[in-house]
């Protein structure tokens, strides 16, 4: 090949090369690497005649429980409880009852003091106590036990809290408010709704 065939081979040369960049052809590796990041939506345009990869990290998983969760959590059996106990829950170390009495014969005994808390009303699916009567609600109150601090010494007392039934908790002859606790004394006398089971709160260390 003579200079002027050689000097004609090289400008061919150029202008194919040249061509061939202007339409995004590269060599198979380097095409490679080019697709790759084409397909990922975090790169960045080239900064210095090098193409500069953002690296970002993946959002942190969030294990918090949402309210709808958190509701679903405070079911039993598919039913949504109208009540959660509170932190100073705690299972009594004494054993107390609950004399059922209706027309002053007594008709029933509960031993109340193997859980915490014990969820009465219609509900039988739930409740750990079952009152019939139509004049009590479906989850109408709680007999539930907390630990509380007296003269400076932490004890467990019984309390009872209505929540919010539509016709009320009577103890000793008196309604509670709704949605409060009430502490009971041993021989208090409960009564649901309009009800007459009278149910009389006792130790069973006083009884015997």
């Amino acid at each position: 090949m003579d200079p002027y065939q050689k000097e004609i081979f090289r400008e061919n040369k150029n202008e194919v090369s040249s061509s061939v960049k202007k339409k995004g052809t590269f060599r198979k590796d380097d095409k490679e690497k080019y697709t790759n990041l084409e397909h990922d939506n975090n790169y960045s345009k080239k900064i210095g005649g090098e193409k500069k990869v953002d690296v970002i990290e993946k959002e942190v998983p969030n294990y918090e429980v949402s309210g709808k969760l958190a509701a679903e959590l405070n079911t039993y059996k598919g039913v949504e409880l109208k009540y959660s106990e509170p932190a100073e829950a705690r299972i009594p170390k004494k054993k107390f009852r609950l004399y059922i009495f209706k027309d002053n014969e007594q008709i029933d005994l509960l031993h109340v003091y193997r859980q915490s808390a014990y969820l009465i009303g219609r509900d039988r699916l739930v409740c750990d106590i079952p009152i019939d009567h139509p004049s009590c609600s479906k989850q109408h109150a709680v007999l539930q036990y907390r630990q509380v601090e007296r003269e400076g010494q932490k004890v467990i007392k019984p309390y009872i809290i209505d929540l919010g039934s539509s016709n009320g908790t009577v103890v000793n002859k008196e309604k509670i408010p709704n949605e409060r606790y009430v502490e009971l004394l041993f021989g208090d006398v409960i009564k649901f709704g309009f009800s007459s089971r009278e149910y009389v709160f006792m130790n069973e260390e006083v009884v015997n």
